[in-house]
C-alpha cells in the first residue's frame, strides 16, 4: 500500500514537472515569434505558389497563361521574350531556395496590371495622384524607369519596388518615358501581354514649351527655344533630334507599340482635359481599369494661382493637396511665328494619330 501512494506521487510530480517544461518551452517559441515579428521577419514563411491555378509561373507572369506566339513576335523578339522566361524562372527558383515569400496577411507585391507609360508633360503626375485617391489602387509613388533605364536590374528588383496589394486592387506605376523608348513595348509585352496601357496626351506645341520651360529651370543658360527647335531658322526646318520635339509626334510612338499590342489595351487620356473637367476624364480611366467611379467631382476644386484642378481637402487633413511647385509653371514668351511654324509642322502628325486612336483630340 505504500509503495502504491509513493508511485502515484512520484508521477504526479513528474506529470508536474513536464507540464511546467512544456509551458516554458511553449513560451520561448512565443518570445521568439515576438521577437522576429518586431524585426520585419514574419514574412520568412513558405512562399505561395505564384499562380494557383497553374503549375507554371513563368506563363502566368508572362503572358497571364498564354505564351507569347514565335512567328508573331520573330526570332529577335522571341530570344527577348525567352530571356524574360529564364529571368522569371530564375526569380521562382531563388524564391524557393531562400524560403521567402512575397505574400503575407497584408497582401503581396504583384507585377502592375497597369502602366502610365506617356508623355512627358502632359499631366501623368496629375493622373496618378488622382487615381491614388482610389481604394483600390495602389501605385509606385516614383517613377521606376524600368523598362527604358533599369532592365538590366531584372524583374525582381521591379517587382520588389510595388506595393503590397489585397485581392481586388490593382497594381499600377507610371513612367512617361516608355512611349518613346523603342524597346518598352516588347518588354512589357514580355511582362504581361494584358497589360493596361494609359497614355495621357496635350497639344504637342504647348507641351514642348512645357518640356522647354522645365529644362530651363535646370539650366538657366539654355539657348532659346526658337534654336533649339529649328536646324535652319531661315528655311524653318524643324529639329526633330531635340527630345522636346521629337515626343510630340505621337503618332509614331504609338506605331511602334501596336506592333506588340492592340489598339482596346490603351486609353487615350486628354491632358487639357484633365484640367477642364478632372471628374469626366476621370470617369473614363475608371471605366478603363474596371473600377466602380470612386473618383468624382466631389474630389476636385480649381486652383486660379496654378492654373489647374486641386484635391479638396481630406478628412483630417489640414490643407487640400496640390501638386508640387514644379507644376504650373509659367511659360516663357515664345514669338508666334514660332509657334506657328511649330503647329503646321505636327499637324500631319496628329491628324494621323486622330486616325489611329479614333480621336479627336482638337489640337488643330
Amino acid at each position: 500500500m505504500g509503495c502504491s501512494v509513493w508511485r502515484a506521487a512520484f508521477n504526479f510530480g513528474h506529470l508536474k514537472v513536464q507540464s511546467k517544461l512544456s509551458v516554458f518551452f511553449t513560451m520561448i517559441i512565443l518570445f521568439t515569434y515576438l521577437f522576429y515579428c518586431l524585426n520585419g521577419l514574419c514574412d520568412s514563411l513558405p512562399r505561395p505558389v505564384y499562380d494557383q491555378q497553374s503549375s507554371s509561373p513563368n506563363k502566368m507572369i508572362l503572358n497571364d497563361g498564354q505564351e507569347p506566339s514565335p512567328q508573331k513576335l520573330g526570332a529577335h523578339n522571341a530570344s527577348q521574350v525567352s530571356f524574360v522566361r529564364g529571368q522569371l524562372s530564375d526569380l521562382s527558383n531563388s524564391d524557393a531556395k531562400s524560403n521567402i515569400s512575397i505574400a503575407n496577411s497584408f497582401g503581396s507585391k504583384k507585377f502592375p496590371q497597369a502602366i502610365i507609360i506617356g508623355v512627358k508633360k502632359g499631366g501623368t503626375r496629375a493622373l496618378l495622384e488622382f487615381l491614388r485617391i482610389h481604394p483600390d489602387v495602389r501605385a509606385v509613388g516614383a517613377e521606376p524607369h524600368f523598362f527604358d533605364r533599369f532592365y538590366d536590374k531584372g524583374l525582381t528588383w521591379y517587382r520588389n519596388l510595388m506595393p503590397r496589394t489585397l485581392e481586388g486592387q490593382i497594381t499600377m506605376e507610371k513612367t512617361p518615358s516608355y512611349f518613346i523608348t523603342k524597346e518598352a513595348p516588347r518588354r512589357v509585352f514580355s511582362m504581361s501581354r494584358h497589360a493596361k496601357l494609359i497614355v495621357v496626351v496635350r497639344d504637342p506645341v504647348t507641351r514642348a514649351v512645357s518640356d522647354y520651360t522645365q529644362t530651363l529651370t535646370k539650366s538657366p543658360g539654355l539657348p532659346s527655344f526658337e534654336n533649339l527647335a529649328f536646324r535652319n531658322t531661315t528655311t524653318g526646318l524643324i529639329d526633330t533630334s531635340w527630345s522636346a520635339v521629337r515626343i510630340g509626334i505621337y503618332a509614331k510612338h504609338l506605331e511602334n507599340w501596336l506592333h506588340f499590342f492592340p489598339l482596346s489595351s490603351f486609353l487615350f487620356v486628354s491632358g487639357e482635359r484633365l484640367v477642364t473637367d478632372p471628374a469626366g476624364e476621370m470617369g473614363r480611366v475608371q471605366d478603363f481599369l474596371g473600377l466602380k467611379r470612386v473618383v468624382t467631382d466631389k474630389h476636385f476644386y480649381f486652383n486660379q494661382t496654378k492654373g489647374f484642378p486641386c484635391l479638396k481637402k481630406p478628412e483630417g487633413s489640414s490643407r487640400p493637396r496640390c501638386l508640387g511647385k514644379s507644376k504650373g509653371r509659367p511659360h516663357p514668351q515664345i514669338p508666334s511665328e514660332v509657334l506657328l511654324r511649330l503647329r503646321d509642322f505636327y499637324r500631319p502628325f496628329n491628324l494621323k494619330f486622330y486616325q489611329m486612336t479614333g480621336h479627336d483630340f482638337g489640337w488643330d
